[in-house]
């Protein structure tokens, strides 16, 4: 199966049709993943036994046509719960952690009779922007394996971009869905904070993690994003508000006549001169058919990178505690008592990044640095969404780019963690605020052929704007259309 030339509607109706079955299709993911295993390394496991078998089941049941994922091949982060699937957030700590229950996107997925191939490579506990601070290893772009995938959701972007699934299941803390999907020439959506339930999403930052999907198409996340959006009582932060058919307004008739997109000066700051490229002409191609494109300033996107790690960085601190080496995961051997089981457990269950940010959070959370740090960064926050909502007073949705660069090198960024941060600058406002944003690609590098992504970011719960604007995009363009060749230089 070419997941390349498909999307999930189409396959959709070859699994009804019987054109092939959920077992024929299974087996042909994993033969896929398998040979582009060894150079992209996207997958921490593979579920293949357990998903034969589900395939199986799903055969012998038969696909109804309102089955849409029925018997369709996905991929889930490896921080998101899977029932008897370890789960291990890229981390020593979780290694051998076997989940007893699913996560709230999971038990949708699987109610709706989706196949379960693997877990995704992640950095650690979600920290990160490169998949380079996994525990276990790198995972490499497609379209350049020299060059990384973005993160912390790199190994699903990854997934995605080789064509081993139609979609993959991500988190998006700070920038963590659509950096990864800007580097991999791929769709990724962070929808609105407290449109997807966070039960049974291994925490970082509480107030910042989103659930969501990256996939081949815009129509395709529509669909998946649907799928597991929706209120849960489990979740307290979970919104009651309806959750609509996005992709059904996703026709020949969608376009953006008329629609007001806001342009920030401040997010054409520091760009490389090729991103900067594709994203104006992006720009130009969107007012040829019909947009309104206007500057607009976001003034304090400049204290984004900053005020975020402070709080994100605290919340995550906070969420780490429980790994104590008493309860579960990973425990020292070498103890002579209660302390020591604390001090090196999480000293040697941690990576060097973790670490770095519970100390980070630790220290802006202590008595005698809350109000100069913590409490400066929450007010910041506030400021951010402010400018948000002042502009979007006037405008429908609000365009720039993803990132300020293209993939980078593996090696290139991650002795430097100041300069890591920084490239979440375009991303981190939106989770301030909880916006919904979606990255799509843009185009290509003049510079070196890699994928840019363009970002649209929309109002609260707005997620079908973003979509519209996103499809007509696509539509009208074929970016999406060219795909990597594995180990090629592009």
């Amino acid at each position: 199966m070419d997941f390349y030339q498909t999307s999930l509607s189409q396959l959709h109706d070859d699994l009804v049709n019987k054109k092939i079955s959920a077992t024929e299709l299974t087996k042909e993911t994993f033969d896929h993943i398998k040979g582009n295993e060894d150079q992209v390394k996207a997958f921490i496991s593979l579920n293949e036994d357990q998903a034969l078998k589900r395939a199986a089941e799903i055969d012998a049941k038969g696909i109804s046509a309102d089955q849409l994922t029925a018997g369709v091949p996905l991929a889930v982060k490896d921080n998101i719960l899977t029932k008897g699937l370890t789960t291990t957030a890229a981390s020593k700590m979780l290694e051998n952690f076997n989940p007893v229950y699913d996560a709230t996107v999971v038990e949708k997925l699987n109610a709706a009779d989706y196949i379960n191939v693997g877990k995704t490579n992640l950095d650690e506990f979600a920290m990160g922007s490169s998949t380079e601070n996994s525990a276990f290893f790198t995972t490499h772009n497609p379209w350049d394996l020299t060059r990384v995938p973005g993160g912390s959701s790199g190994g699903s972007a990854a997934a995605v971009a080789a064509g081993d699934v139609l979609g993959a299941l991500g988190t998006d803390t700070g920038g963590s869905i659509r950096m990864p999907a800007s580097f991999n020439g791929v769709v990724g959506m962070k929808p609105t904070y407290g449109r997807v339930s966070r039960w049974g999403i291994i925490a970082f930052g509480s107030s910042f993690d989103q659930v969501g999907w990256l996939t081949q198409n815009v129509k395709d996340n529509a669909l998946l994003t649907a799928l597991i959006s929706g209120n849960d009582e489990r979740d307290m932060t979970s919104s009651l508000k309806e959750v609509p058919d996005w992709a059904a307004q996703l026709n020949e008739s969608t376009n953006v006549k008329g629609l007001r997109i806001a342009v920030p000066k401040e997010y054409f700051d520091g760009l490389d001169e090729d991103v900067q490229e594709a994203i104006k002409a992006a720009l130009d191609h969107l007012e040829s058919l019909g947009a309104i494109v206007d500057e607009v300033s976001l003034p304090h996107t400049k204290y984004g990178v900053p005020a975020y790690y402070i709080l994100a960085s605290s919340e995550a601190s906070s969420n780490l505690q429980r790994y104590d080496g008493i309860r579960y995961g990973f425990r020292a051997d070498d103890v002579k008592n209660l302390e020591d089981v604390y001090v090196h457990s999480r000293s040697e269950g941690f990576g060097e990044e973790v670490k770095r940010r519970i100390m980070l959070g630790t220290f802006s959370l202590s008595a005698g640095f809350y109000d100069a740090y913590f409490n400066k960064a929450a007010k910041v926050r506030r400021l951010i969404a402010q400018d948000f909502e002042d502009v979007f007073k006037d405008h429908d949705v609000i365009v720039g780019a993803t990132g300020a660069s293209t993939a980078f090198k593996i090696g290139a960024e991650i002795d430097d963690p100041q300069t890591m941060y920084m490239n979440d600058v375009l991303t981190v406002p939106v989770n301030m605020a909880g916006l919904p944003a979606m990255s799509i690609p843009a185009g290509f590098s003049a510079k070196n052929g890699m994928p840019v992504g363009l970002q649209i970011i929309g109002k609260a719960f707005d997620e079908q704007t973003v979509y519209n604007t996103g499809y007509v995009f696509e539509q009208t363009t074929d970016f999406h259309k060219k795909t990597p060749q594995l180990g090629g230089q592009n």
